[in-house]
């Protein structure tokens, strides 16, 4: 492909991106060559547009998880492009790396019983922990998407014992989805701290179903609650 070719196929990833139907647009993008797709993805997820990032989180889960399906190997070299993204040694931030590291094992499981231990240890200062307040808004957000579908992966993985740190954090973004994913995951200790929480006014955009929904840390703390005493019950 020509760079100009190059240039406008991932125009039209982003305008794809941005369309009213998410599903559609998925669709159109996972009949794309997978390997430059994902490559376009990726690039989107530095879009200034919270909603195009968020959208490309969507579709690299889809995309990767197909991938995975014809051949594991290229999807974990994906997984492991995520990691070094991550890493410090690669000198960039990792902008939307937990985030679409969880999209993608929550769309194969494969994928997720290899690579959910990682994920966590970005939870734990004894290991791979996320320092930056951005990224930890990611990583929380992944936990808590990835806990809806494979919980059991998750809590196995030891997520609940690090999630309770995050409700202290100064930052209301890393408060709102640590107490989401305590609800997710249903850890019955964090009531007492999530009841201190239901006043919290700090606000978030939280990002479901292919759309953001502006909330309050209180929201949030609210919602786990009622999770968690509905399994109390």
């Amino acid at each position: 492909m020509t760079y100009g070719k190059a240039r406008e196929a991932k125009k039209h990833v982003f305008e794809l991106l941005k369309a009213d139907d998410l599903g559609r647009a998925i669709f159109e993008i996972a009949r794309m060559n997978k390997k430059k797709v994902v490559n376009y993805l990726i690039s989107a997820l530095c879009n200034c547009d919270p909603l195009v990032k968020w959208r490309a989180v969507s579709a690299l889960g889809k995309v990767v998880a197909s991938l995975a399906d014809e051949d594991m190997e290229r999807a974990r070299i994906i997984m492991r492009r995520f990691m070094w993204m991550l890493n410090d040694e690669s000198g960039g931030i990792g902008w939307g790396a937990p985030e679409s590291m969880a999209e993608i094992m929550a769309c194969h499981e494969g994928l997720a019983r290899e690579y959910v231990p990682i994920l966590v240890s970005y939870l734990r200062e004894d290991a791979n922990f996320l320092e930056y307040e951005p990224l930890q808004r990611g990583l929380l957000w992944g936990v808590s998407r990835l806990g809806s579908v494979r919980p059991q992966l998750v809590k196995s993985a030891g997520a609940g014992k690090y999630l309770p740190e995050f409700l202290k954090a100064t930052d209301a973004e890393v408060r709102g989805m640590a107490a989401m994913g305590c609800g997710v995951l249903e850890l019955k200790d964090t009531k007492e701290m999530l009841l201190r929480m239901i006043n919290d006014t700090g606000t978030l955009m939280l990002y479901q179903n292919g759309k953001l929904y502006e909330k309050t840390v209180g929201d949030l703390a609210k919602e786990a609650l009622r999770r968690i005493e509905a399994t109390s019950t």
